[in-house]
């Protein structure tokens, strides 16, 4: 049996990297609908954002055939220092004979980003657990404040993502990502994102609740901002009713909004924040949560409890590396205040161009976290008479889908939807961004705002790539 195994594995054939790096596109998108995804394949076919990219630096990536692309994604907000960063790539090369992985000891590069993060988060946040993703820091950070309470319910708000995994998907605003999984962690309770009012009445309901999870800023709502003012009061109010207030600052964090944290701007305290994305410097997968010494104590202050929650691979010396040469490079390069500055620059031209084309609905952001949200094709009539059933009902409120192909094939500008809102593309690029590169991206959309100013050129060009796309099929 064991030979008979080992004969039939024989005959397959592996994908070596060096071949994998020379696949062509259709053979990739072939093989990645076999193994992989298929209708993620068939989304990013429908929408026209299925290149293929093969070489990325700094704001800029290209494709395969030579066509170079300006990233106003920025991987959703992990690519704070650009792509393929030098000062991380060479930071890295110093520990590549130092054990990656080894739980019998304590690890000195572990312990420097620890600190590191220590110095730059708001109050007196001080301990911190390292893992791999935004989800898993929010998982980490939900079992925290249940265990440092005793309590168990968590109030989370309506539009909100703090990711997929079953506890982060149980305090994620959006029934779509949640339906089909229930049930979820239960004593999980939704609550208006920017209403201090009802916010307060939950708390008065209830006297079981541990924390409330909450982003300074709604990345895949649609990029929401709060009213003025809010998360102070939110601070003051979890402080008076004895809830732990998270900060999920996956997205907003390591100078995106301008600051180190959103946090910072309102001068707010959380008692535990997470942080994932562009800590790696958009090199290594790392996510950690940090609390006060108080809060650490309480849930893991002892030896029968200090190993109630661990990861394998969370603060690896490879991924606590990049972190480390990623703050330093924030630093250096004087990011904070360059995201600051630019988005001020960009927001303004962004406003411009709302008062002069209706298709473009609403501008909101900060720093370099800016939302751009369209007026809807629901009813548009075109998309009604050519378009039905399910991919009708995918692509109505997918107009910030058609902006952003219209942007990748037209202006070689790389952009994508929120998730809870896609009618929204969010623009997050590299805060190396110059004042050049943003400019490019205005003219860009204005161009695209120009040529489709009664959406009707906009929908049937799009139809026309649906057909395109499903007679390749």
């Amino acid at each position: 049996m064991h030979i008979e195994g080992f004969i039939s594995m024989e005959k397959k054939k592996l994908t070596s990297l060096e071949e994998a790096l020379f696949l062509e596109g259709e053979e990739t998108n072939v093989q990645y609908r076999q193994y992989a995804n298929p209708q993620l394949a068939n989304l990013l076919s429908l929408l026209g954002l299925n290149k293929h990219f093969k070489k990325a630096k700094g704001m800029k990536v290209w494709d395969d055939q030579g066509e170079e692309y300006i990233d106003f994604l920025g991987a959703y907000g992990a690519l704070n220092i650009g792509h393929n960063n030098d000062f991380v790539i060479n930071k890295i090369q110093k520990v590549i004979e130092n054990p990656n992985l080894l739980q019998t000891a304590i690890n000195p590069i572990t312990t420097a980003l620890a600190r590191n993060l220590a110095m730059i988060s708001p109050g007196n946040l001080q301990h911190t657990f390292f893992c791999n993703s935004g989800a898993e820091a929010v998982e980490g950070a939900l079992k925290l404040a249940k265990i440092a309470t005793g309590k168990s319910r968590i109030i989370y708000c309506e539009g909100s993502f703090h990711g997929k995994s079953m506890g982060a998907l149980s305090v994620t605003g959006r029934n779509k990502y949640k339906k089909f999984f229930g049930p979820l962690v239960p004593l999980a309770e939704e609550v208006s994102y920017g209403d201090i009012t009802a916010l307060e009445d939950v708390f008065k309901k209830h006297k079981d609740i541990a924390g409330f999870i909450v982003e300074p800023i709604q990345g895949e709502g649609g990029i929401i901002l709060p009213p003025k003012g809010y998360l102070k009061k939110v601070e003051a109010l979890c402080k008076q009713y004895n809830v732990l207030l998270i900060a999920d600052e996956v997205q907003t964090g390591f100078g995106r909004t301008g600051y180190w944290f959103a946090c910072d701007e309102e001068n707010v305290k959380p008692d535990i924040l997470c942080m994932a994305k562009s800590l790696g410097g958009g090199i290594m997968p790392i996510g950690a949560y940090i609390t006060s010494e108080e809060i650490w104590n309480k849930a893991y202050g002892s030896l029968e409890k200090c190993l109630l929650h661990t990861s394998t691979f969370g603060g690896n010396t490879w991924a606590c590396t990049a972190g480390i040469a990623t703050i330093e490079y924030i630093c250096e390069a004087n990011l904070l205040a360059e995201a600051g500055k630019k988005g001020e620059y960009f927001l303004e031209k962004l406003y411009d161009l709302k008062e002069r084309y209706p298709l473009l609905r609403e501008v909101r952001g900060k720093g370099l976290m800016l939302g751009l949200e369209f007026q809807s094709i629901k009813d548009h009539y075109i998309l009604n008479k050519f378009i039905k059933g399910k991919t009708a009902e995918m692509l109505e409120e997918y107009t910030g889908g058609l902006v952003a192909t219209e942007l990748l094939n037209q202006h070689k500008i790389i952009t994508a939807y929120t998730l809870n809102n896609p009618n929204v593309i969010r623009i997050e690029p590299p805060l190396i961004i110059s004042y050049e590169e943003i400019d490019v991206f205005i003219r860009a959309l204005e161009a695209t705002l120009e040529k489709y100013k009664g959406m009707t050129g906009l929908v049937i060009n799009n139809v026309k790539n649906i057909f395109q796309s499903t007679f390749r099929r």
